[in-house]
């Protein structure tokens, strides 16, 4: 299932979506649901697939964006927050802030929570996620040289480009194509088989430091080949069997 979040007439709705059209559903997709009323896709504004309470992310999880970034391979996974506030939908634009020099995308598979998960194994992992979206972890590059740590450079709002949708129907994460556009131009090309730290690695190892409730999303990390935005660019984060995220880029008022 591909599960959606819309604005339709003015109310924020869940729904499942095919190529034309979206069921809207009774409550979240994460509670008991009904299928309820029927309405042309082109009349519903795609949001944000979940509202998190938190978004963990993972640094250094492909090789190549190590060998890029110039870090040693950790020995176990890095990971680090981006708030809720930096979260926004399909379609909507990335804000160059003010003075924070260079911005870079970074395309990255999310993985999102469908119930409480504490302490779990790895191979408990998969029970406890609702689904896969893409995701964009825009970072303010040299803030984050500057800073020394991580949370200024990508907290900023729209830093965290969500969606389109929750595909349900991944059988393998391990086994997804993963690509970055800017403007066309293809910039990152990978496959989640690269990564160090497996999906349900990750679930596991984070739910032994936090609990993880419905709705949160964890970021497992780039890919090598980041690179600047600037105002003006179109960025397309494409998984395969998962979906096409694209976000406008420009500057903050």
């Amino acid at each position: 299932m591909r599960l959606v979040r819309v604005l339709y007439d003015g109310d924020c709705r869940y729904g499942l979506a095919n190529q034309d059209t979206v069921t809207l559903i009774s409550d979240e997709p994460f509670a008991a649901w009904e299928p309820e009323s029927l309405l042309p896709l082109a009349e519903a504004r795609l949001l944000a697939p979940v509202t998190p309470t938190k978004v963990v992310c993972v640094g250094l999880n492909y090789k190549e964006h190590i060998a890029e970034m110039g870090h040693d391979m950790p020995a176990e996974p890095v990971i680090f927050l981006k708030p809720s506030t930096a979260v926004i939908g399909p379609d909507d634009s990335i804000l160059l802030p003010p003075g924070a020099g260079g911005v870079d995308y970074e395309a990255e598979l999310g993985v999102v929570i469908g119930r409480r998960t504490h302490r779990v194994s790895p191979e408990e992992a998969a029970e406890n996620i609702l689904g896969f979206t893409c995701g964009n972890d825009v970072t303010a590059r040299d803030l984050q040289r500057r800073d020394g740590q991580w949370s200024r450079a990508k907290g900023f709002d729209t830093f965290c480009p969500l969606g389109p949708w929750v595909e349900t129907d991944v059988s393998d994460p391990c086994g997804l194509m993963i690509e970055c556009y800017v403007n066309g131009e293809q910039r990152q090309h990978a496959h989640t088989s690269d990564m160090l730290f497996s999906p349900y690695g990750l679930v596991s190892f984070i739910s032994q430091v936090m609990t993880l409730v419905p709705g949160d999303v964890i970021l497992t990390g780039t890919p090598g080949g980041i690179g600047r935005l600037a105002e003006g660019d179109s960025v397309e984060v494409r998984i395969s069997g998962v979906g096409s995220l694209i976000s406008s880029v420009r500057s903050a008022i």
